[in-house]
Protein backbone atom coordinates (compact mmCIF):
# COMPACT_ATOMS: atom_id res chain seq x y z
CA UNK A 1 0.00 0.00 0.00
CA UNK A 2 1.37 3.36 -0.88
CA UNK A 3 2.39 6.37 1.54
CA UNK A 4 1.05 10.07 1.05
CA UNK A 5 4.60 11.64 0.53
CA UNK A 6 4.11 15.67 -0.04
CA UNK A 7 7.15 17.57 -1.26
CA UNK A 8 7.14 21.51 -2.15
CA UNK A 9 9.29 23.68 -4.10
CA UNK A 10 10.13 25.04 -7.87
CA UNK A 11 9.39 22.93 -10.89
CA UNK A 12 11.17 24.83 -13.62
CA UNK A 13 11.17 24.36 -17.53
CA UNK A 14 14.68 23.27 -18.20
CA UNK A 15 16.05 24.19 -21.55
CA UNK A 16 19.35 21.89 -22.66
CA UNK A 17 21.86 21.87 -25.11
CA UNK A 18 21.22 19.30 -27.66
CA UNK A 19 23.80 16.09 -26.57
CA UNK A 20 27.09 17.78 -25.54
CA UNK A 21 26.98 20.72 -27.68
CA UNK A 22 28.49 24.30 -25.61
CA UNK A 23 25.34 27.08 -25.63
CA UNK A 24 26.79 28.92 -27.84
CA UNK A 25 26.66 26.39 -30.42
CA UNK A 26 23.13 25.40 -30.39
CA UNK A 27 20.36 26.89 -32.33
CA UNK A 28 17.89 24.89 -30.38
CA UNK A 29 17.16 23.77 -26.98
CA UNK A 30 15.45 20.30 -25.84
CA UNK A 31 12.42 20.93 -23.46
CA UNK A 32 11.62 19.27 -20.07
CA UNK A 33 10.55 20.06 -17.17
CA UNK A 34 12.21 19.42 -13.52
CA UNK A 35 13.72 20.64 -9.78
CA UNK A 36 14.62 19.71 -6.90
CA UNK A 37 11.07 18.42 -4.88
CA UNK A 38 9.52 17.85 -8.28
CA UNK A 39 11.84 15.33 -9.29
CA UNK A 40 11.32 13.31 -5.85
CA UNK A 41 8.02 13.45 -6.23
CA UNK A 42 8.10 11.52 -9.58
CA UNK A 43 10.51 8.88 -8.18
CA UNK A 44 7.64 8.52 -4.74
CA UNK A 45 5.09 8.18 -7.36
CA UNK A 46 6.95 5.48 -9.52
CA UNK A 47 7.34 3.63 -6.25
CA UNK A 48 3.54 3.54 -5.91
CA UNK A 49 3.16 6.07 -3.40
CA UNK A 50 0.70 9.08 -3.38
CA UNK A 51 2.64 11.93 -4.31
CA UNK A 52 1.73 15.21 -3.65
CA UNK A 53 3.95 18.20 -5.22
CA UNK A 54 3.12 21.15 -3.97
CA UNK A 55 3.97 25.01 -6.05
CA UNK A 56 2.45 27.80 -7.68
CA UNK A 57 2.50 27.89 -11.04
CA UNK A 58 1.23 30.66 -13.87
CA UNK A 59 -2.07 29.88 -15.38
CA UNK A 60 -0.55 30.23 -18.63
CA UNK A 61 0.18 27.23 -21.19
CA UNK A 62 3.64 26.68 -20.11
CA UNK A 63 2.03 27.19 -16.53
CA UNK A 64 0.43 24.38 -17.56
CA UNK A 65 2.33 21.97 -19.63
CA UNK A 66 4.68 21.89 -16.11
CA UNK A 67 1.81 20.43 -14.11
CA UNK A 68 1.10 18.33 -17.11
CA UNK A 69 4.70 17.05 -17.06
CA UNK A 70 4.07 16.11 -13.39
CA UNK A 71 0.47 14.45 -14.46
CA UNK A 72 2.20 12.34 -17.01
CA UNK A 73 4.52 10.46 -14.29
CA UNK A 74 1.33 9.73 -11.77
CA UNK A 75 2.09 13.13 -9.44
CA UNK A 76 -0.53 14.27 -7.96
CA UNK A 77 -1.52 18.57 -8.45
CA UNK A 78 -4.25 18.91 -6.26
CA UNK A 79 -2.51 21.37 -4.03
CA UNK A 80 -0.75 23.50 -6.63
CA UNK A 81 -1.60 26.89 -6.56
CA UNK A 82 -2.30 29.14 -10.06
CA UNK A 83 -1.57 32.85 -10.73
CA UNK A 84 1.66 34.91 -11.04
CA UNK A 85 3.77 36.06 -13.95
CA UNK A 86 6.11 33.41 -14.71
CA UNK A 87 7.88 29.91 -14.53
CA UNK A 88 11.81 29.73 -13.39
CA UNK A 89 13.97 28.31 -16.22
CA UNK A 90 16.94 26.73 -16.09
CA UNK A 91 19.63 26.10 -19.23
CA UNK A 92 21.58 23.06 -18.89
CA UNK A 93 25.39 22.83 -20.94
CA UNK A 94 26.32 18.82 -20.54
CA UNK A 95 29.48 18.09 -20.70
CA UNK A 96 32.03 15.62 -21.13
CA UNK A 97 35.23 13.88 -19.30
CA UNK A 98 37.13 16.91 -18.15
CA UNK A 99 34.53 19.72 -19.04
CA UNK A 100 31.69 19.93 -16.31
CA UNK A 101 28.04 20.61 -16.61
CA UNK A 102 27.10 24.12 -16.54
CA UNK A 103 23.76 25.45 -15.11
CA UNK A 104 22.68 29.17 -15.63
CA UNK A 105 19.56 29.96 -13.94
CA UNK A 106 16.54 32.42 -15.23
CA UNK A 107 14.19 31.95 -12.30
CA UNK A 108 13.63 34.98 -10.21
CA UNK A 109 10.45 35.96 -9.78
CA UNK A 110 8.63 33.31 -10.38
CA UNK A 111 5.40 32.18 -9.60
CA UNK A 112 6.53 30.58 -5.84
CA UNK A 113 9.58 32.71 -5.35
CA UNK A 114 6.37 35.90 -5.01
CA UNK A 115 3.32 33.14 -3.52
CA UNK A 116 2.22 34.38 -0.52
CA UNK A 117 1.40 31.82 2.36
CA UNK A 118 -2.82 32.25 1.69
CA UNK A 119 -1.83 30.15 -1.76
CA UNK A 120 -1.77 27.26 0.47
CA UNK A 121 -3.87 25.76 3.33
CA UNK A 122 -0.97 23.39 4.73
CA UNK A 123 -2.86 21.99 7.23
CA UNK A 124 -5.52 20.25 4.68
CA UNK A 125 -2.20 19.13 2.63
CA UNK A 126 -0.43 17.77 5.45
CA UNK A 127 -3.62 15.87 6.90
CA UNK A 128 -3.12 11.65 6.66
CA UNK A 129 0.67 12.38 5.13
CA UNK A 130 3.19 9.71 6.21
CA UNK A 131 6.10 12.15 4.87
CA UNK A 132 6.93 15.67 3.54
CA UNK A 133 10.57 16.01 1.86
CA UNK A 134 12.20 19.35 1.18
CA UNK A 135 15.36 20.91 -0.35
CA UNK A 136 17.30 23.96 0.79
CA UNK A 137 16.82 25.29 -2.50
CA UNK A 138 13.09 26.23 -2.02
CA UNK A 139 13.95 28.25 1.04
CA UNK A 140 16.80 30.29 -1.18
CA UNK A 141 14.61 30.79 -3.76
CA UNK A 142 13.39 34.17 -1.93
CA UNK A 143 12.16 35.51 1.42
CA UNK A 144 8.37 34.24 0.59
CA UNK A 145 9.08 30.67 -0.51
CA UNK A 146 11.46 30.71 2.95
CA UNK A 147 8.44 31.31 4.98
CA UNK A 148 6.46 28.77 3.14
CA UNK A 149 9.04 26.12 4.29
CA UNK A 150 8.41 26.67 7.51
CA UNK A 151 4.92 27.22 7.32
CA UNK A 152 4.75 23.93 5.85
CA UNK A 153 7.19 22.48 8.18
CA UNK A 154 4.89 23.45 11.10
CA UNK A 155 1.67 21.80 9.46
CA UNK A 156 3.49 18.73 9.70
CA UNK A 157 4.51 18.63 12.75
CA UNK A 158 0.97 19.20 14.13
CA UNK A 159 -0.08 16.25 11.75
CA UNK A 160 2.92 13.95 13.14
CA UNK A 161 4.03 13.78 9.55
CA UNK A 162 7.93 12.75 8.93
CA UNK A 163 10.03 15.62 7.72
CA UNK A 164 13.08 15.37 5.45
CA UNK A 165 15.53 18.00 4.33
CA UNK A 166 17.76 17.79 1.24
CA UNK A 167 20.52 20.46 2.57
CA UNK A 168 21.39 21.18 -1.17
CA UNK A 169 23.04 24.17 -1.16
CA UNK A 170 23.34 26.46 -4.32
CA UNK A 171 25.78 29.18 -4.36
CA UNK A 172 23.98 31.04 -7.47
CA UNK A 173 20.96 31.45 -5.14
CA UNK A 174 22.66 32.68 -1.55
CA UNK A 175 25.36 33.10 0.04
CA UNK A 176 26.26 30.76 3.02
CA UNK A 177 26.14 33.13 5.56
CA UNK A 178 22.25 34.08 4.54
CA UNK A 179 21.87 29.96 4.24
CA UNK A 180 22.99 29.46 7.99
CA UNK A 181 20.47 31.88 9.33
CA UNK A 182 17.56 30.60 7.55
CA UNK A 183 18.35 26.40 7.44
CA UNK A 184 19.38 26.41 10.82
CA UNK A 185 15.96 26.70 12.80
CA UNK A 186 14.13 25.05 10.53
CA UNK A 187 16.35 21.98 11.52
CA UNK A 188 14.28 21.66 14.68
CA UNK A 189 11.48 20.42 12.68
CA UNK A 190 13.70 17.63 10.44
CA UNK A 191 13.72 14.17 10.92
CA UNK A 192 15.98 12.96 8.69
CA UNK A 193 18.80 15.19 6.74
CA UNK A 194 20.05 14.49 3.55
CA UNK A 195 23.31 16.09 2.49
CA UNK A 196 26.63 16.06 1.22
CA UNK A 197 29.51 17.48 3.31
CA UNK A 198 29.50 20.56 1.06
CA UNK A 199 26.12 21.18 2.01
CA UNK A 200 26.76 20.76 5.68
CA UNK A 201 29.36 22.69 6.31
CA UNK A 202 27.71 26.07 4.22
CA UNK A 203 23.93 25.28 5.33
CA UNK A 204 24.58 24.05 8.62
CA UNK A 205 28.27 24.76 9.28
CA UNK A 206 29.69 21.43 9.72
CA UNK A 207 32.68 20.14 8.10
CA UNK A 208 34.10 16.60 7.70
CA UNK A 209 37.44 15.41 7.96
CA UNK A 210 37.70 14.20 4.05
CA UNK A 211 39.41 15.20 0.94
CA UNK A 212 36.50 15.61 -1.39
CA UNK A 213 37.91 17.19 -4.19
CA UNK A 214 41.26 14.49 -3.79
CA UNK A 215 38.56 11.71 -4.52
CA UNK A 216 39.34 10.66 -0.55
CA UNK A 217 35.82 10.67 0.52
CA UNK A 218 36.54 7.98 3.49
CA UNK A 219 33.59 7.72 5.33
CA UNK A 220 35.43 7.63 8.71
CA UNK A 221 35.72 10.77 8.36
CA UNK A 222 32.12 11.63 7.97
CA UNK A 223 30.96 10.05 11.70
CA UNK A 224 32.02 12.60 13.85
CA UNK A 225 30.13 14.86 11.82
CA UNK A 226 26.97 13.11 11.90
CA UNK A 227 27.36 12.48 15.50
CA UNK A 228 27.46 16.01 15.99
CA UNK A 229 24.91 16.78 13.45
CA UNK A 230 22.79 14.38 15.54
CA UNK A 231 23.29 15.78 18.94
CA UNK A 232 22.69 19.42 17.86
CA UNK A 233 19.92 18.71 15.68
CA UNK A 234 18.22 15.84 17.12
CA UNK A 235 17.85 14.17 13.67
CA UNK A 236 16.72 10.48 14.14
CA UNK A 237 18.74 9.80 10.54
CA UNK A 238 21.91 11.52 8.99
CA UNK A 239 22.20 10.85 5.64
CA UNK A 240 24.92 11.60 2.84
CA UNK A 241 26.39 10.34 -0.33
CA UNK A 242 29.85 10.09 -0.96
CA UNK A 243 30.50 10.80 -4.74
CA UNK A 244 34.05 10.79 -6.34
CA UNK A 245 34.19 12.73 -9.26
CA UNK A 246 36.94 11.60 -11.98
CA UNK A 247 35.65 13.46 -14.50
CA UNK A 248 32.07 14.82 -15.84
CA UNK A 249 31.55 11.64 -17.25
CA UNK A 250 33.18 9.21 -14.98
CA UNK A 251 31.63 9.46 -11.18
CA UNK A 252 32.19 6.87 -8.32
CA UNK A 253 29.21 7.08 -6.04
CA UNK A 254 27.86 5.28 -2.86
CA UNK A 255 26.61 6.46 0.60
CA UNK A 256 26.15 6.28 4.26
CA UNK A 257 23.75 6.39 6.86
CA UNK A 258 23.47 6.61 10.51
CA UNK A 259 20.78 6.08 12.71
CA UNK A 260 22.43 7.69 16.23
CA UNK A 261 23.38 4.08 17.09
CA UNK A 262 25.19 2.33 13.96
CA UNK A 263 26.56 3.73 10.91
CA UNK A 264 25.88 1.43 7.48
CA UNK A 265 28.09 2.74 4.27
CA UNK A 266 26.97 1.31 0.60
CA UNK A 267 28.42 -0.69 -1.74
CA UNK A 268 29.81 1.20 -4.51
CA UNK A 269 28.96 2.41 -7.87
CA UNK A 270 31.34 2.79 -10.60
CA UNK A 271 29.11 5.16 -13.20
CA UNK A 272 30.85 5.57 -16.51
CA UNK A 273 30.01 7.32 -18.61
CA UNK A 274 27.12 9.33 -17.02
CA UNK A 275 24.47 10.68 -19.67
CA UNK A 276 22.51 13.09 -17.11
CA UNK A 277 23.95 13.72 -13.53
CA UNK A 278 20.94 16.30 -13.06
CA UNK A 279 18.17 15.01 -10.33
CA UNK A 280 21.12 12.49 -9.28
CA UNK A 281 20.56 13.70 -5.69
CA UNK A 282 16.56 13.64 -6.02
CA UNK A 283 16.71 10.25 -6.63
CA UNK A 284 18.85 9.28 -3.78
CA UNK A 285 15.70 11.59 -2.05
CA UNK A 286 13.12 9.54 -3.49
CA UNK A 287 15.05 6.21 -2.96
CA UNK A 288 15.43 7.11 0.71
CA UNK A 289 12.36 8.10 1.21
CA UNK A 290 10.83 4.88 -0.34
CA UNK A 291 13.53 3.12 1.51
CA UNK A 292 12.78 4.33 5.08
CA UNK A 293 9.15 3.96 4.53
CA UNK A 294 9.08 -0.39 3.12
CA UNK A 295 12.07 -1.75 4.31
CA UNK A 296 12.98 -3.43 7.63
CA UNK A 297 16.40 -1.73 7.73
CA UNK A 298 18.09 1.57 7.23
CA UNK A 299 21.00 -0.55 5.00
CA UNK A 300 18.21 -2.12 3.35
CA UNK A 301 16.66 1.39 2.72
CA UNK A 302 20.20 2.84 1.89
CA UNK A 303 21.42 0.40 -0.58
CA UNK A 304 17.56 0.80 -2.42
CA UNK A 305 18.62 4.62 -2.56
CA UNK A 306 21.67 4.55 -4.05
CA UNK A 307 20.73 1.57 -6.81
CA UNK A 308 18.49 3.96 -7.61
CA UNK A 309 20.39 7.01 -7.74
CA UNK A 310 22.53 5.17 -9.80
CA UNK A 311 20.58 4.26 -12.72
CA UNK A 312 19.32 7.67 -12.69
CA UNK A 313 22.71 9.08 -13.96
CA UNK A 314 21.52 7.24 -17.11
CA UNK A 315 18.54 8.69 -17.46
CA UNK A 316 17.89 12.11 -19.92
CA UNK A 317 16.26 15.01 -17.99
CA UNK A 318 15.63 15.37 -14.17
CA UNK A 319 13.31 12.58 -13.43
CA UNK A 320 14.60 9.42 -12.23
CA UNK A 321 12.02 6.80 -14.69
CA UNK A 322 12.85 3.48 -12.57
CA UNK A 323 10.65 0.95 -11.26
CA UNK A 324 11.17 -0.67 -7.82
CA UNK A 325 11.89 -3.73 -9.71
CA UNK A 326 14.68 -2.10 -11.70
CA UNK A 327 15.95 -0.73 -8.83
CA UNK A 328 16.02 -4.07 -6.69
CA UNK A 329 17.77 -5.76 -9.26
CA UNK A 330 20.42 -3.56 -9.12
CA UNK A 331 20.61 -3.56 -5.62
CA UNK A 332 20.57 -6.91 -5.54
CA UNK A 333 24.01 -7.30 -7.38
CA UNK A 334 22.64 -7.14 -11.23
CA UNK A 335 25.01 -4.53 -12.52
CA UNK A 336 25.71 -6.58 -16.14
CA UNK A 337 23.33 -4.03 -17.97
CA UNK A 338 22.52 -6.74 -20.30
CA UNK A 339 19.24 -6.91 -22.35
CA UNK A 340 16.32 -8.22 -20.69
CA UNK A 341 14.53 -10.35 -22.50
Amino acid sequence: MGKKVVTLGEIMLRLSTPGNTRFVQSDSFDVVYGGGEANVAVSCANYGHDAYFVTKLPKHEIGQAAVNALCKYGVKTDFIARGGDRVGIYYLETGASMRPSKVIYDRAHSAIAEADAADFDFDTIMEGADWFHWSGITPAISDKAAELTRLACEAAKRHGVTVSVDLNFRKKLWTKEKAQSIMEPLMKYVDVCIGNEEDAELCLGFKPDADVEGGHTDAEGYKGIFQQMMKEFGFKYVVSTLRESFSATHNGWKAMIYDGKEFYTSKRYDIDPIIDRVGGGDSFSGGIIHGLLTKATQGEALEFAVAASALKHTINGDFNLVSIEEVEALAGGDASGRVQR
